[in-house]
Formats: C-alpha cells, structure tokens, sequence
C-alpha cells in the first residue's frame, strides 16, 4: 500500500486526460521522469456493466508502479461495487474524480457538479473509503465558479472522511482548462489546518512553473497534465531544473523519433494495428514539435492506418532532420 504522507513529497504526478493517459503513453512518461501515473477517469456506471472499453482502462504494465486508476460516478452502490473492481486490478491508490468540468458529467452531478453538493460527494467518497482497503484520494477544483469557490470546505470533508490526498486543479469549473490557475489556493488550504498531502495542478507548463510551484506554493507534489501531451520530457526536464536551476537541453531529433517509434509500438501491440494507429494520432504534435516542416510530416502520418509506413516515414525523418527551427 502506498504511505503517501512519507512518499510524494516533492514528486511529480502524470494527470488523469481522457483518451491521453492509456497505458502507452502513462509507460512512456513513466520512463521519461514521472514519480506517479493516473489512469484516464473510468466510467463507474460502465465498469459494473463490465463494458469493454471502460474494462479496456484498467490495463496497466507493471513497470507503471505506482499508479493510481480514477472513477467517477454519482451513485453510490456502483461507486463502492467499481472501487472493488479496481482494487482487484492491484493499482497503489484509487482517486475519485469530482472535478471533470464537462457539462455531460457536471451538469448531471458527477465529476465537478459534486462541488455544488458538498453533502453528496462526502457520502460518496466515503462510502468508497470505508469499502476498499486501497489509500483513496480525489483530484477536484477550487469551486464551480468564481462566486462559489469551497475549497476549503471540500478539503476539511476529505481529510476528515479518509482522504489519502487531495488533487486541487486550482481552477473552477467554469473556467474548464482556460484562464490562469490560482495556486495561492494550495497555501490557503495549507494554513486552514489540512495536514493530508496537496497535490497543485492546473497550468503548468514548464520545468520552470514547476520549480516555482515547489518553492512558492508548498504543495507536497505536483501534477502535469496537458503539458505532457506536448512535452512528455517536460519530468525528466523539470527535476533537471529544480536540481540544477537550467534548463537541460531539448531531445536530439533521434530521441524523440526513437521515443515516439516505441510509443507507437505500444499501441499497436495493446490495440490491434488499425486502432492503435488511428489512436496514436494525438501524439505526434508532441513529438514533432519545432522540427522543420513538422505540420506536412504530421499531414502525412495522419492518413496512414497501418503502422510501417508511418515507421519508415519517422525513421527518414530521423535521417534528414538534425535541427530545431
């Protein structure tokens, strides 16, 4: 069981992203300086039907230790009955989403909808936390607009009912992923008296707003989320940072393509080729970033379905292309 009080301090998470965080790619920033992986949020309602998909999200390599998988839901029997299932998947913790800012959730009381009904999430965390075994923690926000901001309320209730640690998004719903995030929250709920770990997310996007969250905010972590998509070097490079206070040099092209081959790979072998080829697109943006002519390489990787012409178009890039514009 993962002791998260004498374990995350100081350490970098991957964020829970719908249809980004697979497998693949959690193994890939795992192997590129990530401490602690997410699963993509999984559907509670699907996993007790045992559909296939929502099954599908459960996978994960060993080498991914310690990962946390994240559910969501707003019922109560099939929260506690999908908890169960997870926990028999063996992952190091079990977080619940009550800040997916997505109206399909939101609106209908799950994800950051329960931030209007601070009563219903305490009954439905709590519910999970005394029926696993598991550490639970929650990744939530600051509140469901700027008028309403309960942050404070929401983090004494967790701590309270078990809560293991608390994700703060340090947004609020209406925001979704725009706008700055308000990390002054993280000391705010620090001084209230919280003493399970904070971990800050929301807007970061570099190894240099990571070093500034770790010394100006007093998180006990922090999480990456879109910026991993575009960088997933971006934990490798901020320890590198925080340690040395440079910046480390960016990956040779031949790192990136080498990198972005075995991701491909991996998701052809999890996937089936055509799916896992077709899946695999939001992710070259990342890995061609700034390279020359990077839009009409993208262009043409994006029409093939089967995977060794992508392959033999990466590995002549690798060939030609020495520099970053």
């Amino acid at each position: 069981m993962l002791d998260f009080k004498s374990y995350i301090k100081g350490k970098l998470f991957l964020a829970p992203m719908d249809s980004i965080t697979d497998a693949p790619f959690r193994l890939i920033c795992k192997e590129l300086g990530a401490d602690v992986v997410i699963s993509e949020f999984i559907s509670s309602e699907g996993l007790i039907r045992d559909a296939k998909k929502t099954k599908e999200k459960l996978f994960f390599y060993e080498e991914e230790h310690p990962i946390g998988i994240q559910i969501y839901g707003d019922n109560i029997n099939s929260l506690i009955e999908s908890a169960k299932k997870v926990e028999n998947a063996n992952p190091d913790f079990i977080d619940i989403n009550c800040g997916c800012w997505v109206k399909d959730l939101a609106l209908r009381g799950m994800g950051a909808g329960l931030l209007r009904d601070l009563p219903k999430m305490k009954k439905l965390v709590e519910a999970v936390v005394k029926n696993v075994k598991l550490p639970v923690t929650v990744k939530t926000r600051l509140g469901w607009d700027e008028k309403s901001i309960n942050i404070l309320e929401a983090s004494k209730i967790l701590e309270d009912i078990g809560v293991q640690a608390i994700t703060i998004h340090c947004r609020v719903r209406t925001q979704a992923n725009k706008g700055e995030a308000n990390w002054d929250w993280i000391k705010k709920i620090k001084d209230s008296g919280i003493k399970i770990p904070l971990i800050l997310n929301g807007n970061v996007q570099n190894p240099i707003d990571v070093k500034k969250a770790f010394e100006n905010y007093n998180p006990d972590a922090v999480m990456i989320g879109q910026a991993a998509l575009k960088n997933p070097w971006i934990f490798k490079q901020s320890k590198y940072y925080i340690r040395y206070s440079k910046l480390e040099n960016e990956p040779k092209i031949s790192e990136r393509i080498d990198t972005c081959i075995k991701h491909l790979n991996l998701c052809v072998n999890l996937k089936g080729e055509r799916r896992g080829v077709i899946e695999f697109r939001k992710y070259y943006s990342g890995y061609l970033r700034e390279i020359k002519n990077a839009a009409s390489i993208r262009a043409e990787l994006m029409k093939y379905t089967e995977i060794n012409p992508i392959i033999s178009k990466l590995k002549e890039i690798k060939g030609e292309y020495y520099y970053v514009i």
